[in-house]
């Protein structure tokens, strides 16, 4: 096949996922309509003038899709965001506007990302318009998704008026309730652990974004990007877990079983303030009602299966990049179960979910084979049943907590280890150092 002929069949291949994407933000801006609020589209939209509700991660967004720039057009770039930043920073003072909650910077890296998609549909050709199209569409993405994610909350909560907390809190008894555990630990440890925590919680999306331009690093110099990156998989996994969100719905034991985050939101929904000093009952668990506000975002854990996919994509960069991701994944982990925002069972389900679309990810790119789908089929077949058990088999799992506990840690690792395994076969073999043949001795 001439390049030519192999170019084609990659552009009608991103002209439909273009499409698709559009698609999927129009249909949750329809949905988001129908409930009398903006969707992710207004909401960007808005964020060009207004104040930024997520300034740091627009800068973030800046620095991925500046990754097809030239140091100097780095430079450029960001001297012209700071530059925009500040001129609506003194508008907004004279004018005596208030921010409402949002950042004071933010608006001038959405503007150049912007500036430099017209840069490329008017200024670039061939190649070079390829490449900083595809910068630019990365930034959007990932802003994007963070739009896109909090609508799909909106809907969850809106459309889920029924929750399975009691299930998945019973179920949670065969892991000894880590939930409540944790939870008393982050209250022991003070405020400076719980600020160290929740400030690891909330900027997830930037630790990503430097292990991705890590990742990213030589794509001005080669002019191209490689084959798997992390901010793939980071929207993979904000894409298709919402979903799950659907099917699953549920608070988390802050909610359901204290007086909500920052000790709001819980009562009177809440079944009773028990969290974090006592653990639930164990009781016959039944679908219980809950508000139109609070997200159903807790099975699985997202943000166990963004910080696990960060530390994955770190394994293969520098000491202080993988130091960096190994803390990032334990403090999310403490930050999820310590602030009450999952049970131990989300985890366990976040880790199998997050595995099985790396698997999946790296199978598409290597194209499939018997590996591949195995690996896939293996994730794909626990997760659902650990979800399946959940829901069914809660009572026995609290009743028999030292058969059902290792059972749970036994299928996690099990995925674990065979998606090591296989992926260690996948990568390319070091070629070996050819030793000189001996020479015959002189007699």
């Amino acid at each position: 096949m001439t390049f030519a002929g192999w170019r084609r069949p990659r552009a009608v291949l991103w002209g439909t996922a273009a499409v698709v994407v559009l698609g999927f933000l129009v249909a949750l801006e329809i949905a988001a309509r129908h409930y009398g609020l903006p969707g992710p589209i207004a909401n960007q939209a808005k964020e060009v003038i207004s104040a930024p509700k997520s300034g740091p991660l627009l800068y973030a967004s800046m620095a991925l899709m500046m990754v097809v720039l030239t140091w100097r057009q780095r430079f450029i770039a960001t001297g012209v965001a700071v530059g925009i930043d500040i001129v609506f920073l003194l508008v907004r003072w004279a004018a005596g506007v208030e921010r409402t909650g949002g950042h004071p910077f933010g608006n001038g890296a959405l503007w150049v990302i912007l500036g430099c998609a017209v840069i490329a549909l008017t200024r670039r050709t061939g190649r070079e318009r390829t490449l900083l199209l595809k910068g630019v569409g990365l930034g959007l993405l990932l802003v994007a998704g963070r739009k896109t994610g909090d609508t799909w909350l909106l809907i969850t909560s809106k459309t889920r008026p029924m929750v399975l907390d009691q299930y998945v809190a019973t179920a949670d008894h065969a892991l000894g309730n880590p939930s409540w555990l944790v939870g008393r630990a982050v209250e022991a440890a003070g405020p400076v652990g719980a600020h160290v925590l929740d400030w690891v919680y909330v900027q997830l999306a930037v630790a990503a974004v430097v292990v991705a331009l890590y990742q990213l690093r030589h794509v001005a110099a080669e002019r191209r990007f490689p084959r798997h990156h992390l901010v793939r998989s980071f929207l993979v996994i904000g894409l298709l877990g919402p979903a799950i969100y659907m099917i699953f719905p549920v608070v988390g034991p802050v909610f359901a079983y204290g007086t909500g985050a920052f000790g709001t939101g819980g009562e009177p929904w809440a079944l009773a303030n028990l969290w974090p000093h006592t653990p639930p009952p164990i009781d016959i668990p039944h679908p219980m009602p809950y508000d139109e506000i609070t997200p159903r975002n807790c099975m699985p854990s997202l943000h166990t299966a963004w910080a696990t996919a960060i530390f994955i994509h770190s394994r293969k960069g520098p000491r202080v990049l993988r130091y960096a991701g190994t803390f990032w994944l334990i403090a999310t982990l403490g930050a999820t179960l310590g602030f009450g925002y999952h049970y131990g069972v989300d985890l366990v389900a976040g880790v199998v979910f997050v595995l099985t679309i790396e698997a999946g990810l790296r199978a598409h790119e290597r194209g499939w084979d018997q590996s591949g789908i195995q690996l896939v089929t293996y994730g794909a077949a626990v997760f659902a049943a650990l979800l399946v058990s959940y829901r069914y088999l809660p009572m026995e799992m609290a009743e028999y907590p030292w058969v059902f506990g290792p059972l749970l840690l036994l299928a996690m690792a099990s995925v674990i280890r065979v998606y090591i395994r296989t992926t260690k076969q996948w990568e390319p073999e070091a070629p070996r150092a050819r030793h000189p043949e001996p020479q015959p001795e002189l007699v």
